[in-house]
């Protein structure tokens, strides 16, 4: 008899939000793909952790989303491993600041290339096999898609255009896949951006209505509501940022 567990590759899950993710969906009776770039005692063992869990229930890929031919590998390789995939979450993306006068060819490809292009051509590659079994994407936006932020213009471009592919997505791969977006607000601060500093961080929490910041189940967890519990959905970009975007 056929396996028919679900299958999900989540991007940049080695840490932080995409570990979560990885996990929670796991938690929900999914195989997962745990994909990471250069992180890999990490990803090691937090498959370790779910093999033994649930036995053949996770295994690690390492790609580096810049460079197109380790996407294209990244997505034939993911099918490949149990024949199938159900699920995708574009998670992995990269942030710093790059000022309009300062950025570089080297930034924008860095960039655009992780945060944009690699979502795109991911999904094209993952493509039959999501057809096939009616699959659901996730990609992590940025409320900073809307409303940029400073001296971050090529971060906010590429999380704008990711939107815009959710959105075109949910559209053009309609009625057999879903595709949707979660865009977190302040939950995990970034590592290594000296400009958010802990006045920038007061600031921010000062135009939050709940007055704090997210967890990281809390992305976990919408992302797996919209991955296993939200059928008539697609289309949607869900702010998780305890009312952040209300304030920006």
């Amino acid at each position: 008899m056929a396996d028919t567990t679900p299958v999900a590759l989540v991007t940049g899950s080695a840490h932080r939000l995409g570990a979560h993710t990885a996990q929670a969906l796991h938690g929900r009776g999914w195989k997962v793909i745990v994909h990471y770039r250069s992180r890999k005692q990490q990803a090691d063992a937090l498959v370790a952790s779910l093999n033994a869990t649930r036995p053949d229930s996770a295994t690690a890929i390492q790609a580096d989303l810049s460079q197109m031919d380790d996407v294209r590998r990244l997505g034939e390789d993911a099918v490949g491993h149990w024949g199938k995939l159900d699920g995708l979450v574009n998670n992995a993306s990269v942030f710093y600041p790059n000022p309009t006068q300062d950025a570089t060819p080297e930034d924008w490809d860095s960039v655009l290339h992780t945060n944009l292009r690699a979502p795109f051509f991911l999904l094209q590659a993952c493509l039959p096999t999501l057809r096939k079994n009616n699959g659901c994407v996730v990609n992590l936006i940025d409320i900073y898609s809307e409303k940029p932020l400073a001296d971050h213009p090529l971060y906010c471009a590429s999380k704008s255009g990711l939107a815009a592919l959710t959105r075109s997505w949910a559209k053009d791969l309609a009625p057999i896949i879903r595709v949707n977006g979660v865009s977190p607000g302040a939950i995990l601060w970034p590592e290594g951006d000296a400009t958010m500093n802990e006045n920038h961080q007061q600031t921010i929490l000062e135009k939050t209505p709940l007055a704090r910041t997210g967890t990281p189940d809390d992305i976990a967890k919408t992302i797996v509501f919209l991955m296993c519990d939200a059928p008539f959905i697609t289309g949607q970009i869900l702010s998780v940022d305890g009312g952040r975007s209300l304030n920006m």
